[in-house]
């Protein structure tokens, strides 16, 4: 119970505490034999361990009540100077100073007096007396302050960004839809859908759950949905109403029938389903297969008419939940390392309190000594440092959004800034990111001509011309009723003239694909029928939707030179000639373009002649093989890639009657086996591909986002590795590649051949050893291979590559492929797109960003930042990056030196006193110190710059010494331990060297030279002053003065007004701060740093 009794110490003679000391001593250290009396005689002597300074503490032992009153403030009059009078008796003196300051700091009570009580009338009582409540508690409220500060700081920070990922749910949740029930259409919440409900969902509108598709406002039982924010695809999907729902003559018809949906389990897998839609009530009853055409995935948007659909799954067993990756919690490199410093002080605070209870003796119970030393020197450990990060990291996120120069910029993870600073490997994808995905027709050859932007107006005069000559035979056979010749295929070649190859490559071109035109409605559907509103169908009013921009591009193309596609459904399309005249094409069948194949198709009856047409087009490398000979094509397409064009060869072939209807028996038959049926329908398909006449190869741009040239180059010169991750085709992304300068022209690209085993892998690795210098163009195929058998070797040589583009690469390989750079590598990664088959990437990345494109916010809302365009990356990197990671380094190790200063005073003042166990500031002091003396000074360095942003925008080769992490590291936190040891020493050293009469001088002397020194530090850690860090000084040492005033329980005011106390503060603050000011200029001379150079 002794910790438990207050402490009232009384002066003793030298001899008396020589003379306890030794007795203290004797009865701490006995041997084994005589532990039980060694204990009772430290007992007895605890009663006299008062008058010992080796065992002073905050809680002390209790003492007589006579000594109490025996302790008046000491007066010497006579005293020697400097290290003289300390060695010879002025210790002593310090230690029954220090006693006698801490009764009346630590143990000042409330006089007592005698009262007078009314009966019956407390309210009469003229004194305020305490409360009949017991209270057994060590601890007030204002004890918790700091740590509740920290806690509070980072709690908030993480609630405001949970707070907005709820709102965002919540907007999403809270959409609503149209649900269709037998009392008519009511209005429902997306996330009160359940299994079962028959939904509406208007054209533009998101689909709230995973539905079977079954009625739609189109006449064609069809419509196009988009489905950028699943797939990251940016083709619009064409799906097919149930024909048995679709046939329906009203809404409400659908409650009349009896049928279900048999719907296979949730799956990962968003490119297949298998179901049936049965119909009971008919007979017999009515069995369709459903497959994934049927189907509308929750996250896809409408894009044509109004559609209904029964839901089938909802909420995370929907395929978007499904193959959402969770996003891990990222923390910055920055936090790791300050994590691994604060390990070290945690070791050097334990090693120092070891240190003193060793030098101590270990006598007594030690073990208490020791907790009380933890907690005396505890300030090592910056507590405050979580706090003022936290609110360092979201200043940077607020100038981050509200840079001028970077409009729209989003900060949504506020943890991760610095890293911003630290990138070493950028991965980005292509379509939407690199480009805008807007398509624009560049070249038309035909072998013996080419067409370029600047003459399409002869290949609208060379149709025109064609078209005329043709209606006029038209008529003229109609005239003399002569039934139209079928075509053959066996007709002699002859050359035809420019004009009429002309016409055939716009024709198959207009008619080789898979876009639909649509004219946005005047009025609006009915209240209880799907009827269709009236349509405008003027050309103003026509849009095109196509399975991929290039498509949309192709047939826009033929529209300006004057064959328009007007209108198409699933069993004709319509075209009009440049004279207005209607051109009606019945489609037989549509072959769509996969991966596999690279080639599309499409098999056309002429209405007007019944000539049947096979058309087709697809990737050079596809159509070679399935094409006539010709001398020329490899050559233009090559021509073509390396202006940065995507090209597409275009061929037809002639077929008869008797030969479609030969093919369609096979195809059909083909499309009826259950097993192989993918590879029997492609073998029927083959047999068609065979001596196709080659009409043109078509050139199509994807044009670049503003600036990524420039953008692309500044990040190479400040040392940042870029990889290319796209879906697409190798071809299209080796192009952009060049045309974006990722790989410079004059640069070597070694384009790995496909592997599919071990040693084919092993001999192109051995093939691309012996390339130097050269950016790599590899598969997503061929890489699976490669890091299934050399993960290891491989990402060591692609590492060393300047540029590296992963072409055909599925969501999940990019992820990997981010992976697998921070595991051989440990540099930090960032990962740039625009679209859903982007998130995990993103994620996966330690910093990711999303740019908001035509492929929709998924991306956008997912990454850690979001900008408007990829332009916008550099100076997010060069100037908030850089800044944010500077600022936060040179901000921490002033939280950590602010703390070892101060703990060092206290080690100081602990040794000089018998290593007592002695707070050297209490109460209000060290609350004020880590707040409003040094915080705002301290918290302002989140406004210094090294240069100005536009000089890192100039040089960017300044970012690159940053990825070395020399702003923080292990040499510049022991330059801080050096400092904050010189300090503290200097400042308790001397304020205990230059006190005269009371120990309570010591307090105010070593106090505020500790205030001061620190508002100096800041001055001197400040490169480029902003107006609020000089605020910030002036308030603080305003505060300061201030609270002097009220500081009387601390300070001898008398005191703290004279000249004495001015001159001494003075002197220490000056030793303390004046050598490292002149240090800092002879380092500035003799070896500046790189930014100074620029900045003078």
């Amino acid at each position: 119970m002794a910790e438990q009794i207050p402490l009232y110490p009384v002066r003793s003679a030298a001899a008396a505490v020589n003379c306890k000391r030794a007795t203290y001593f004797s009865a701490a250290g006995p041997g084994p034999g005589v532990e039980r009396s060694s204990r009772y005689q430290l007992e007895e002597e605890s009663a006299h361990l008062d008058e010992m300074p080796l065992m002073m503490s905050e809680e002390g032992f209790e003492n007589d009540e006579s000594d109490y009153h025996r302790l008046p403030r000491a007066r010497v009059t006579r005293r020697k100077r400097g290290l003289e009078w300390l060695v010879c008796g002025g210790w002593k003196f310090l230690c029954t100073s220090c006693c006698d300051w801490l009764i009346n700091i630590c143990q000042r009570k409330r006089e007592l007096k005698a009262r007078t009580v009314w009966l019956g009338y407390p309210e009469k009582c003229e004194e305020k007396h305490p409360r009949n409540s017991i209270k057994n508690q060590k601890y007030n409220v204002f004890t918790f302050i700091p740590g509740g500060f920290v806690l509070a700081v980072t709690i908030m920070r993480e609630a405001i960004d949970e707070f907005r990922r709820f709102q965002r749910d919540k907007e999403v949740n809270s959409q609503l839809y149209s649900k269709l029930t037998i009392r008519g259409k009511v209005q429902v919440k997306s996330s009160d859908i359940q299994v079962g409900d028959l939904i509406i969902v208007e054209k533009n509108q998101r689909i709230p759950s995973d539905m079977v598709f079954l009625r739609t406002s189109e006449k064609a039982g069809s419509c196009f949905i988009r489905t950028d924010q699943l797939d990251g695809e940016t083709d619009w999907k064409l799906k097919v109403a149930v024909s048995c729902t679709q046939r329906l003559p009203a809404l409400g018809d659908l409650f009349s029938i009896n049928a279900y949906v048999y719907a296979q389990k949730p799956q990962l897998d968003i490119h297949s389903f298998e179901g049936t839609f049965t119909r009971d009530d008919s007979d017999p009853p009515i069995h369709e297969s459903l497959s994934i055409e049927n189907t509308l995935w929750a996250s896809t948007v409408v894009a044509s008419g109004t559609i209904i659909g029964v839901v089938i799954y909802t909420g995370k067993e929907t395929r978007s939940v499904m193959n959402t990756s969770h996003p891990k919690n990222k923390v910055g490199l920055l936090d790791l390392e300050l994590n691994q410093l604060t390990k070290a002080l945690f070791l050097a605070l334990v090693a120092l309190s070891v240190v003193m209870v060793t030098l101590q003796g270990f006598s007594g119970p030690w073990y208490r000594s020791l907790f009380r030393f933890l907690l005396l020197f505890s300030y090592i450990i910056p507590i405050s440092l979580r706090v003022n990060l936290d609110m360092g990291k979201a200043a940077y996120g607020w100038m981050i959004m509200k840079d001028e120069n970077i409009p729209g910029t989003v900060v949504r993870t506020s943890t991760i800034p610095e890293e911003l600073g630290r990138l070493v490997y950028l991965l980005t994808d292509k379509t939407g990111t690199l480009t805008r995905n807007e398509m624009v027709f560049k070249r038309l050859h035909l072998g013996t001509v080419s067409y370029g932007t600047d003459t399409m107006d002869e290949i609208q005069n060379q149709l025109m011309n064609s078209y005329s000559q043709t209606q006029s035979q038209a008529s003229g056979n109609n005239a003399s009723s002569t039934p139209p010749r079928k075509a053959q295929s066996s007709a002699p070649k002859v050359r035809k003239s420019v004009s009429s190859r002309v016409h055939e490559a716009v024709k198959a071109v207009a008619l080789c694909h898979n876009v639909t035109p649509v004219y946005e409605a005047r009025g609006t559907a009915g209240e209880t029928e799907f009827a269709e509103a009236d349509q405008d169908f003027s050309d103003n009013n026509r849009t095109y939707q196509a399975s991929s921009p290039d498509e949309v591009a192709l047939v826009q193309w033929t529209e300006s030179v004057g064959l328009t596609l007007v209108n198409r459904d699933l069993t004709s399309m319509q075209l009009r000639t440049p004279s207005g005249q209607i051109l009606t094409y019945c489609i037989l069948q549509t072959f769509p373009f996969t991966s596999e194949s690279k080639r599309m198709g499409v098999i056309v009856r002429d209405e007007s002649t019944a000539e049947i047409t096979f058309y087709m087009k697809g990737a050079d490398v596809a159509m070679s093989s399935v094409v006539q000979y010709n001398d020329w094509l490899e050559e233009e397409c090559g021509n073509m890639a390396r202006e940065g064009l995507r090209t597409l060869v275009v061929a037809k072939r002639a077929l008869t009657e008797e030969q479609y209807q030969d093919f369609e028996n096979r195809y059909n038959q083909a499309k009826l086996s259950i097993h192989d049926r993918t590879l029997k329908v492609a073998a029927v398909v083959e047999s068609l591909e065979r001596e196709m006449e080659l009409l043109c190869l078509t050139g199509v741009e994807d044009q670049l986002q503003a600036d990524v040239r420039p953008t692309l180059e500044m990040l190479r010169n400040a040392g940042i590795k870029i990889w290319m991750l796209t879906g697409d085709k190798l071809e299209t992304a080796t192009c952009i590649a060049k045309s974006s300068h990722l790989v410079s022209r004059m640069q070597d690209t070694h384009i790995f051949r496909p592997v599919t085993n071990r040693g084919e892998a092993h001999l192109e690795l051995n093939a691309f050893r012996r390339k130097h210098d050269c950016a790599l163009v590899i598969s997503g195929d061929s890489l699976e291979v490669c890091l299934k058998y050399y993960e290891h070797e491989f990402v060591e040589l692609a590492c060393q590559c300047p540029a590296v583009v992963c072409c055909r690469c599925a969501p999940t390989q990019k992820a990997h492929i981010v992976k697998l750079l921070q595991q051989h590598t440990g540099k930090r990664t960032c990962a740039i797109g625009d679209g859903g088959n982007d998130v995990s990437m993103i994620q996966a990345a330690d910093c990711g960003i999303g740019i908001e494109g035509k492929e929709g916010r998924q991306a956008s809302l997912a990454a850690d930042f979001s900008v408007p365009q990829f332009k916008h990356i550099g100076r997010l990197l060069m100037v908030h990056g850089r800044s944010s990671y500077k600022r936060s380094a040179a901000l921490s190790q002033f939280v950590m030196h602010r703390g070892l200063i101060i703990s060092t005073m206290q080690a100081v003042f602990s040794s000089v006193f018998y290593f007592a166990s002695v707070p050297l500031y209490q109460g209000f002091l060290m609350v004020g110190y880590a707040t409003v003396y040094t915080m705002f000074p301290v918290f302002s360095l989140v406004l210094d710059q090294d240069v100005k942003p536009e000089m890192a925008m100039l040089y960017p080769e300044l970012y690159k010494d940053l990825t070395k992490g020399r702003s923080l590291s292990c040499k510049t936190f022991l330059v801080w331990v050096l400092i904050s040891i010189y300090q503290g020493g200097i400042l308790m050293s001397g304020a205990l060297v230059l006190f005269e009469s009371e120990f309570v001088h010591v307090v105010a002397i070593s106090f505020t030279a500790l205030v001061l020194t620190e508002l100096l530090m800041v001055a001197l850690t400040v490169r480029t002053w902003h107006w609020l860090m000089a605020v910030a000084e002036l308030l603080s040492l305003g505060c300061y003065v201030a609270s002097l005033a009220f500081l009387n329980k601390y300070f001898d005011v008398a005191f703290i007004t004279t000249v004495t106390f001015v001159w001494k503060v003075s002197a220490i603050t000056v030793v303390s701060c004046l050598p490292l000011y002149v240090l800092k200029y002879l380092k500035r001379k003799l070896s500046p740093p790189s930014y100074s150079k620029l900045s003078s």
